[in-house]
């Protein structure tokens, strides 16, 4: 079921990424003040945008489990932010190369952009150890359904937090003025964010995909390793 279309969609996201490095690389001009180094901001942005939704997706199937108690809404919650935690590291990576490159250093810390984003980072890092700290199934995917909600909401309060913040070290993408984009670096902008969404989407559908193949396999092992109606039983009885 999770397979289904598959394939189209990672032509399509092999498709939107070629665009979008062309666009980068062949298209979007130079920056006057970073030069080439600015170039770093096509993938740091989108990737940080396509995290932070994908934290927020996560509590919004959390919900959807909770309310119907399904286990297919944790499993998607549970993948939607796995592969935004993974999203959220190359974030920090990438930003600390053009923090460097840009300001000499690979991290300020009275820079709010980034270290909203490092609180967040590190609050949805804790969850594998909170899930996996419980053992009984029914439990564990109730409790991070709890956690993936409080975390999810958290996630636009602090964006709106850093938005109202003063500074004047990290620039603001869709300023209308100091600090807009020229029509060229926009578009490049757009099709890259296009390209990390479907990116994000399709590695979603993947690891979906083997969850629930594994999960069939396991069922069918049981199934094999089960006795027989009136065979006897091939477990050792306890003393």
């Amino acid at each position: 079921m999770y397979g289904k279309g598959l394939r189209t969609l990672s032509i399509a996201t092999v498709a939107a990424l070629a665009a979008a490095l062309s666009l980068i690389f062949f298209y979007a001009p130079l920056d006057a003040d970073q030069g080439f180094i600015q170039k770093i901001f096509y993938l740091h942005v989108p990737l940080s945008i396509v995290a932070l939704l994908g934290f927020v997706a996560g509590g919004v199937y959390a919900i959807l489990h909770l309310r119907s108690g399904e286990r297919r809404w944790d499993a998607y919650s549970y993948v939607c932010i796995h592969l935004s935690v993974i999203f959220a590291v190359g974030v920090l990576i990438t930003g600390s190369i053009w923090a460097k490159a840009s300001w000499g250093h690979w991290w300020v810390w009275d820079e709010p952009t980034l270290v909203s984003f490092l609180i967040v980072f590190l609050l949805y890092a804790t969850y594998y150890p909170f899930r996996y700290a419980i053992e009984d199934p029914e439990r564990q995917a109730r409790y991070a359904s709890v956690f993936a909600v409080t975390a999810g909401a958290f996630v636009p309060l602090n964006f709106l937090a850093v938005r109202l913040a003063e500074s004047l070290v990290h620039p603001r993408v869709f300023a209308t003025t100091a600090g807009g984009l020229p029509g060229s670096m926009m578009l490049a902008f757009l099709v890259s964010i296009a390209a990390m969404a479907l990116l994000w989407v399709t590695l979603v559908k993947l690891e979906l995909t083997a969850k629930s193949a594994s999960g069939q396999l396991k069922r069918l092992r049981r199934a094999l390793d089960a006795p027989a109606p009136g065979a006897p039983s091939r477990v050792a009885p306890e003393v």
